[in-house]
């Protein structure tokens, strides 16, 4: 692939990711935790790299054609967004939680991460509509490497962006409890509003 293509790529892609959603609220969320961040962000980024792997194989292709299998992704992926929206305005995060240790339960925070990218259809389409954009099937690489490689890139901005956007919260928010209480209740309210979103989209759109 050429540097023109790749630097498109990153220019678009980059601007989807700094779209505030679910995976925004999630890092905000998990920036406000004492060792969370790293783990939520990872989650985040492994969701992906299940998107990335099935683009690699083609099946982002058959699962996105399927209105069956969409619809059940989105209905999924839209109620597992409002239960944790949900725990988070009944639990909102304050910097004193910071000391709370993130032992057993840092697998935890990981596992959620990769629930909200890996169970977000957005992010089927956006392989879905965004990569073929950018594959050339005549150039010099196959195309799975094309699109392991543009899945690669994606993943970096989003490690990049969500690492940056929960140090941002933490630093910002760190000596400020009420706001920080806001801004998580914000968040989850995010969440419990994308996923219902999802949910009118798909089931009555």
């Amino acid at each position: 692939m050429d540097t023109g293509t790749i630097a498109a790529f990153l220019a678009v892609d980059l601007l989807l990711v700094f779209t505030p959603g679910a995976d925004w609220a999630y890092a905000i969320s998990a920036g406000l935790r004492k060792r969370a961040l790293v783990p939520a962000v990872a989650g985040l980024v492994a969701g992906y790299a299940g998107y990335t792997l099935l683009a690699v194989a083609g099946l982002v292709v058959i699962v996105a054609s399927s209105a069956t299998v969409l619809t059940a992704l989105t209905v999924l992926g839209a109620a597992y967004l409002m239960w944790l929206g949900w725990g988070v305005l009944a639990r909102p995060v304050t910097p004193s939680a910071a000391t709370e240790t993130m032992g057993a339960s840092g697998r935890q925070v990981m596992l959620k991460g990769a629930g909200i990218s890996g169970l977000n259809p957005k992010a089927l389409l956006l392989y879905f509509s965004l990569f073929p954009q950018f594959i050339d099937p005549s150039g010099g690489w196959p195309v799975a490497a094309q699109t392991g490689l543009l899945g690669t890139l994606h993943m970096v901005s989003c490690a990049v962006v969500y690492f940056s956007v929960g140090i941002l919260a933490r630093t910002v928010l760190a000596a400020r409890p009420a706001a920080a209480r806001a801004v998580t209740r914000t968040s989850g309210a995010m969440m419990i509003a994308i996923g219902g979103f999802l949910l009118v989209e798909r089931l009555v759109g």
